[in-house]
């Protein structure tokens, strides 16, 4: 019993690397050009991760897809134009600039400067008031002493 529970074990946890493996394309060129694909393609489940990268289902499905559209002799523009139509421009890790996708492009420059523009107005209002408090309490040490100390020589 206890053999036939590790043989199991075993099993399920060569068949992962194994379905990896048999994905792959026979031609060694054709599945260097793939990964070379998976890496400028978003995973549109993870966001954040090429389709290389991910472990997502949806990932799994779309090197499939590429394999398979490397494998019918489709050239590399004609995959991504594919997946652009299917998924939207998003799917690309570097998307092309074109009037919409500028605000993918400058968004994070834009809200650098308006981060940085809000900084410089909170420091310099408060800059002024500085200058001006320090103004008003100059002024009343020279007429005669700050109110704090007129207060204790009165007592």
């Amino acid at each position: 019993m206890r053999t036939l529970f590790l043989v199991l074990a075993l099993s399920m946890a060569a068949t992962p690397s194994m379905a990896a493996y048999e994905e792959a394309l026979v031609d060694a060129t054709e599945e260097a050009r793939a990964r070379a694909l998976f890496r400028e393609l978003r995973c549109v489940v993870c966001q954040g991760q090429s389709i290389d990268e991910s472990n997502a289902d949806l990932a799994s499905d779309l090197r499939q897809i590429v394999r398979g559209m490397i494998a019918e002799g489709e050239s590399d523009e004609g995959i991504k134009t594919f997946l652009v139509d299917r998924y939207g421009v998003f799917v690309l890790m570097r998307p092309p600039m074109r009037s919409d996708t500028y605000l993918l492009w400058f968004g994070p420059v834009l809200l650098l400067l308006f981060g940085g523009g809000m900084v410089w107005a909170i420091v310099s209002r408060a800059k002024r008031r500085g200058v001006s408090d320090g103004a008003e309490t100059a002024s009343e040490e020279i007429e005669g002493g700050a109110p704090d100390q007129d207060a204790r020589q009165d007592a």
